[in-house]
């Protein structure tokens, strides 16, 4: 049984009279344990759909969708606040933008030990489990590489850089030990050896507490080495679905094509200083979205069949969404993993 199952979620926009189709039927499931890429440009619906799965959008935004599990049960029977108990209690997501999430009038410590399960206290005095509070808090700074954790506690968000406020929304979210980690972007504001520490945190919770992860980036390459299954979202739509090595190495979408050949490491045997291979124009915006399938506009390969939107096809567990996929062709780089 899958521990998320969702089947044409889509997330439409009320705009006046106009709703607008943010995301467009995508599909999205995940095991116990795994560890999931979801990959696309700035602007694929990503983040939203991330959203969508934790319940966090406001009311202009509304979601639909054929099925909608979590661990067996059917989320759209229950009500929304009852969604939202369950949710709350064995997901938990990792937001983009720390500055933005966190509360501005309020101690880092204070958030972090608001965010500790009770459960896991014991006692009955409120000094004692004040004391368990911050021995967790301290704890939980230390795991995501905050070592002067007694400044970081009596800081405001403001008094913090933003690489900080997102090791502190890490730990935030790794308070309550969720069945489900949504890592949005994650090290976005962060250098590449700290990007490296996090990544081996997140691998490390994932071994050793079986904790599954959906990881966001825009970036292929990068999470390649962290992620076991991978799926391509454009413009809100489903592109593709595989293991990581079948999208990297034999992708059967032009845009997954694209996004790999745009990556210095799949074109080392390119001279020094060539161009890399880009798709034309850029992603469009909601007011503008194509008909059909969203890609068509920039698509190599788009015909005049493009301007209806392509079915799912299943290659023997790859899953691509296109009219004339490509023939899987093999890339001469190597995924390889990084362990922790």
């Amino acid at each position: 049984m899958n521990l998320l199952d969702i089947r044409n979620l889509s997330i439409e926009l009320v705009n006046g009279d106009k709703n607008i189709l943010a995301v467009d039927k995508v599909s999205l499931s995940m095991k116990e344990g795994e560890v999931r890429g979801l990959v696309g440009e700035s602007g694929s619906g990503k983040s939203l759909l991330a959203q969508a799965i934790v319940g966090v959008l406001d009311d202009k935004w509304h979601v639909h969708a054929d099925r909608f599990h979590w661990r067996g049960i059917d989320l759209l029977r229950l009500s929304i606040a009852e969604r939202k108990a369950l949710l709350s209690r064995d997901i938990a997501m990792i937001f983009q933008e720390p500055m933005a999430c966190l509360d501005p009038t309020t101690t880092i410590g204070e958030q972090l030990s608001e965010a500790i399960d009770s459960k896991s206290l014991t006692g009955f005095f409120w000094q004692k489990q004040q004391q368990q509070r911050h021995s967790a808090a301290t704890k939980l700074l230390h795991k995501v590489g905050i070592k002067n954790h007694s400044v970081c506690l009596k800081s405001y968000p403001h008094q913090l850089t933003e690489a900080l406020c997102q090791r502190v929304m890490i730990a935030i979210a790794l308070a309550r030990r969720p069945i489900l980690l949504i890592a949005d972007e994650p090290t976005a504001t962060m250098e590449s050896t700290n990007q490296n520490q996090i990544f081996r945190l997140l691998s490390s919770l994932n071994q050793l507490k079986n904790m599954s992860i959906l990881l966001i980036s825009h970036d292929l390459e990068n999470i390649t080495h962290w992620t076991k299954t991978i799926t391509v979202m454009y413009s809100g739509q489903f592109v593709e679905a595989g293991t990581t090595e079948q999208i990297f190495n034999k992708p059967l979408h032009p845009y997954t094509r694209a996004l790999v050949d745009s990556n210095p490491s799949a074109n080392f045997h390119l001279p020094a200083k060539s161009r890399l291979m880009t798709l034309p124009g850029s992603i469009p915006i909601l007011q503008h979205l194509p008909i059909g399938c969203r890609l068509g506009p920039r698509c190599p390969r788009a015909q005049q069949a493009c301007v209806k939107s392509p079915t799912v096809t299943n290659f023997h567990g790859h899953k691509v969404s296109c009219h004339f996929p490509l023939t899987p062709m093999k890339v001469s780089h190597k995924v390889t993993k990084r362990v922790s």
